[in-house]
């Protein structure tokens, strides 16, 4: 038992000693065309506080190692970014459009394709490619300068960039969902207040205070925390704190 007290203060100093407001900044980028995103909104989960990125995608603001960034832009999914010591951060959104079905529509002196959230006329000249899912198909390709060589699709799009960009739109969705008895906890307005009341702490003393309990914590990321496991933690962290300082 004293062992572990011992140990607690050990982390307990280091994260005090790292526990200081620093101003993070960095670009936000469209993930497909890689142009810059004007108007994105920068939020601090413990703060509230908001920025809007410039016409160049940059932003700043002020935040606490721990604290975590939400980036929000209408038609682009959000994303949640965990500060680190790496104040500079390079932020790519998904245009939610892309992972949108292709299709065609046909009428009688129009055809329209609906691609990556663009509709177009198509060229009633284009060949069209019979369907032939499952396969890998191999055609000629010709310069018409005496260059040519074979275009390859089928199974290989698993390596396209839109592709990449799906699978990783997935894996942050899986992450999310596996933190997500960590948000019911600190998301919830009424925790809050009924732990703020408890523990007689002032909202300034409780965002510090999970700002804490997350670089106590960051090492697994609450990831598969169930709800009580999450507010059972926090509890007894508040408490081995409070009776610290007390």
């Amino acid at each position: 038992m004293v062992i572990r007290f011992i140990f607690f203060l050990f982390a307990y100093f280091l994260v005090l000693s790292s526990l200081a407001q620093r101003t993070y900044s960095g670009n936000i980028i469209d993930s497909q065309d890689k142009g810059f995103l004007e108007g994105v909104k920068v939020q601090s989960v413990s703060s509230g506080e908001e920025v809007l990125s410039n016409s160049r995608g940059y932003f700043s603001i002020s935040a606490f190692l721990g604290d975590t960034l939400v980036f929000s832009f209408p038609g682009f999914i959000s994303q949640r970014q965990a500060l680190s010591s790496e104040f500079f951060l390079m932020i790519e959104l998904q245009d939610k459009a892309r992972f949108l079905p292709t299709f065609e529509v046909e009428g009688n002196n129009y055809s329209y394709s609906f691609k990556d959230g663009r509709l177009t006329i198509r060229d009633e000249n284009e060949a069209k490619t019979p369907s032939r899912k499952g396969e890998v198909i191999t055609t000629p390709m010709d310069n018409g300068d005496g260059t040519g060589g074979m275009v390859i699709s089928g199974p290989i799009s698993y390596f396209t960039k839109k592709a990449r960009l799906a699978r990783e739109y997935e894996r942050k969705k899986q992450w999310l969902a596996r933190r997500t008895g960590y948000y019911e906890v600190i998301d919830s307005d009424t925790t809050r207040t009924q732990l703020m009341e408890k523990y007689e702490l002032s909202r300034e003393d409780w965002d510090k205070m999970v700002i804490r309990f997350n670089q106590f914590h960051q090492q697994h990321e609450f990831l598969d925390w169930p709800e009580s496991r999450v507010r059972k933690s926090l509890e007894e962290f508040i408490q081995i704190e409070r009776s610290f300082f007390d």
